[in-house]
């Protein structure tokens, strides 16, 4: 897997583009509006809590695959819209290949499948989400799609759950929410402690 020094930055224009809207009148400007609100909102949350306004009770919530993950602001790097993804042979079917993001070459990874689940089918709703700058590890998960920050401490914590070793999971937290929604915590620390993550090839 592509590693580099490379940091990846979280901006406005990035994060969580809007997609083209084909439909014209008052419900595609005002779906534009909203989302525009929501993405302006969320960098602003995000930067406060990077910045420690919100502690590390706020954590980013993602969809990957059917499972809810509560990722640590201070472990995600840019958030981006999919694009070109340049195959790679002889890899695993989780490993997708590789994606242009600034100039810089990301691995991309569908979390989803490398978790054991079915391959994650790519709309516009989903986002590759990059690792830190501070992990020096060119790549990014592929998401469902980010469902914006999540208060963990209005979340109940879990009794610890058994992990699967058939899909080498580490062990993570897990949190009920107030509609009896499971989060679990994603660690990408975790993720590159992992060797299978590191072995893309077959």
């Amino acid at each position: 897997m592509t590693q580099s020094t490379s940091h990846l930055t979280a901006e406005p224009s990035s994060l969580l583009p809007l997609q083209p809207v084909n439909k014209g009148g008052t419900d595609a400007d005002s779906r534009r509006n909203r989302l525009r609100e929501f993405q302006s909102h969320l960098l602003e949350r995000m930067q406060a809590a990077r910045s420690g306004t919100e502690a590390q009770e706020s954590q980013l919530g993602l969809l990957i695959g059917h499972t809810r993950w509560l990722l640590n602001l201070q472990e995600a790097g840019e958030i981006v819209a999919v694009d070109n993804i340049a195959r790679v042979p002889l890899t695993h079917d989780w490993y997708l290949g590789l994606s242009n993001i600034r100039g810089s070459l990301v691995s991309v990874i569908d979390f989803a499948r490398f978790q054991g689940q079915g391959l994650t089918q790519i709309d516009k709703e989903c986002r590759i989400v990059a690792f830190a700058p501070t992990f020096s590890f060119n790549s990014g998960l592929l998401v469902s799609r980010v469902l914006g920050l999540r208060n963990v401490a209005q979340m109940t914590l879990q009794p610890q759950a058994e992990t699967s070793a058939a899909v080498d999971e580490l062990p993570a937290k897990r949190y009920l929410d107030s509609d009896s929604q499971v989060w679990t915590e994603l660690s990408m620390a975790q993720i590159l402690r992992n060797p299978r993550f590191l072995q893309v090839g077959l």
